[in-house]
């Protein structure tokens, strides 16, 4: 904090950098009083000195977005300003685009990046407390209207706070859900060979729009597994990132509609579920198999579903755990005689991982 006195424009930028970084590394440690009154103070000085057309702002958005998440609730008291801000400079940024001379600036899209990402920082420390700061502003229209804007980084931070939105507060993205979501699985559809990131931020969306509306996401599903299918089955082509969010994507889909999945299941298992090998194990891994636990009917994956099952090294929920107990026990009933024919064939040290956790 002491270099803030000191530094000039090109090394606050440095600085700015490193308390980004530091925030990133410290996390949830930074939220103390003792610390916030020597690091709030002059970055929030800096915040209210810099114009919205200053192009100065993007390394100080970055820098409050860490901060943002590291500070998770302990950022509550400086985020309606933070917030509005972000607010003020997309709108002035799209009005820009349509009349500069209306705007009174000229247009430069990395002022609706950065506020989107930051908006996404707020939305990740803030969880559920955003929700009334989003419903007193317009954020719903204009996350529309950047989700389905013509330049591929405007569209994948636009999703990326789509997905952020859903975990923290889906209420207030209902009365306009079909239209996100209708734009979601286009950007899934259109960009997965030019703007990988892009396509994987819409996956993850609908993934997380899933866990929270159920049912509600019914009408898209079939559109989205016709997407996800030939990701699943390339063999090379696409990014680690993007199959591992369509391999969840798609297990959070049939855990809210089975039924609609089921039937497409002989199609994607296997390369499904070695997909779902690779991740690893949290709470979005937890998702996808209580996806896979439930549409039935995928005996010629059997093996590989297995491998699926014994790639978790622990299973922290108990109601996963017994639903895989159900499925594995399931099968083995279903097979009576056969049931040898179909598990020994598994490597040995998987069959006793298995006989032990789920007493086969």
């Amino acid at each position: 904090m002491f270099a803030f006195g000191k530094y000039q424009r090109r090394n606050l930028r440095i600085l700015y950098d490193a308390i980004g970084t530091l925030a990133d590394a410290v996390g949830a440690e930074l939220n103390q009083a003792k610390y916030l009154a020597i690091l709030m103070p002059p970055l929030i000085q800096k915040w209210q000195q810099l114009r919205d057309s200053d192009r100065d702002l993007f390394p100080l958005l970055e820098c409050f977005t860490s901060i943002a998440q590291a500070l998770g609730p302990g950022f509550a008291q400086y985020a309606e300003p933070v917030f509005v801000r972000c607010i003020n400079l997309i709108q002035t940024q799209e009005m820009a685009k349509a009349d500069p001379g209306r705007a009174g600036v000229s247009y430069d899209k990395e002022f609706i990046v950065c506020s989107l990402d930051l908006l996404s920082g707020l939305a990740e420390g803030l969880g559920s407390s955003i929700e009334s700061l989003v419903g007193r502003s317009n954020l719903r229209e204009l996350l529309l209207q950047c989700c389905n804007d013509e330049a591929p980084d405007v569209r994948q931070s636009a999703l990326a706070l789509l997905g952020d939105l859903a975990k923290a507060c889906v209420v207030h993205l209902q009365p306009r859900l079909s239209d996100f979501l209708t734009v979601a699985v286009k950007q899934l559809g259109s960009d997965i060979k030019d703007h990988v990131s892009v396509a994987n931020n819409a996956c993850w969306a609908i993934g997380e729009i899933a866990v929270k509306v159920g049912k509600e996401i019914s009408p898209i599903i079939i559109n989205v597994i016709t997407c996800l299918v030939p990701i699943l089955s390339a063999t090379e082509g696409f990014n680690k990132s993007l199959l591992e969010n369509s391999a969840i994507t798609l297990g959070r889909l049939a855990w809210v509609s089975p039924e609609q999945v089921a039937p497409h299941l002989e199609h994607f298992m296997q390369p499904w579920c070695r997909a779902l090998r690779q991740i690893r194990d949290d709470i979005e891994k937890e998702d996808a198999f209580q996806g896979l636990c439930a549409p039935t009917g995928a005996l010629g994956s059997f093996a590989t579903m297995c491998e699926a099952i014994g790639s978790w090294h622990e299973i922290r929920s108990t109601d996963l755990q017994n639903e895989i107990y159900q499925v594995l026990h399931g099968y083995k009933q279903m097979l009576g005689n056969s049931w040898e024919a179909y598990f020994q064939p598994l490597d040995a040290a998987l069959q006793e991982k298995l006989i032990t956790k789920y007493r086969l």
